[in-house]
């Protein structure tokens, strides 16, 4: 950085947003684990001491990161297809994160929903009951998203290894796995080379709650009638 950029810099008020869109591109760049209340005061060239007007600790520093990924989600388009509405939002906040792959380990973090995240969510809620989802259905589908309506979802291990057959010694004891995984391997349109296609996966089920929330909302589904039906 030169004297004149240093200086033109230094004029820059530092204030909130200035703070969060600096930690933002910094974890972008090195990383959430690398990031440090004096890391990032040496980005804005301040002392770490001016920080703390703007945010009490690294938490709340951290929430504010949140809040500032989820507000990059696209608003919800307009349209009677709920459906279609709510795809095209679920999938806007998946490319947000795949910009920031830090925001979901730090959104899951936090103990409590930040204000962009409830506002997200009930947006989100408020989507489906103009869908002609009851409260009630409305209530289920949100628990059984669960975090996929953030456009991320936890994985039970990972498939991105190298391609090739299937470990005979693996194939012997587990033979089931070893013939979902040469599928995957001979998936030659896959993003990520050998292993299965996430972005693909992602839509798959996603596409798949969508028609069962639909196919339920139009069977008029309640809770108080399914679980009668459990019942011994």
């Amino acid at each position: 950085m030169t004297r004149q950029e240093a200086t033109h810099t230094q004029r820059i008020p530092l204030n909130k947003d200035r703070v969060l869109r600096t930690a933002v591109a910094l974890a972008d760049t090195t990383g959430i684990d690398a990031l440090s209340m004096r890391r990032l005061a040496q980005e804005l060239d301040v002392v770490p001491m001016a920080l703390y007007k703007h945010v009490a600790n690294k938490e709340e520093l951290l929430d504010g990161m949140a809040d500032a990924v989820v507000g990059e989600i696209d608003p919800p388009a307009s349209g009677p297809d709920w459906q279609r509405v709510v795809r095209g939002r679920i999938l806007s906040a998946r490319r947000v994160l795949l910009r920031h792959p830090w925001g979901a380990r730090v959104i899951e973090s936090r103990t409590a929903p930040t204000p962009a995240v409830l506002a997200y969510l009930d947006s989100m809620a408020g989507s489906f009951r103009d869908g002609g989802l009851s409260a009630d259905l409305t209530h289920h589908v949100m628990h059984a998203m669960g975090s996929r309506l953030l456009g991320f979802s936890q994985e039970l291990f990972d498939t991105s290894g190298p391609s090739g057959p299937p470990d005979p010694a693996l194939a012997a004891h587990y033979p089931h796995i070893a013939e979902l995984a040469a599928t995957a391997a001979h998936d030659e349109g896959s993003t990520v080379g050998g292993g299965c296609d996430d972005q693909f996966e992602f839509e798959f089920a996603l596409d798949l709650l969508l028609d069962g929330f639909e196919g339920l909302r139009r069977q008029g589904w309640t809770s108080a009638r399914a679980k009668a039906s459990h019942r011994p």
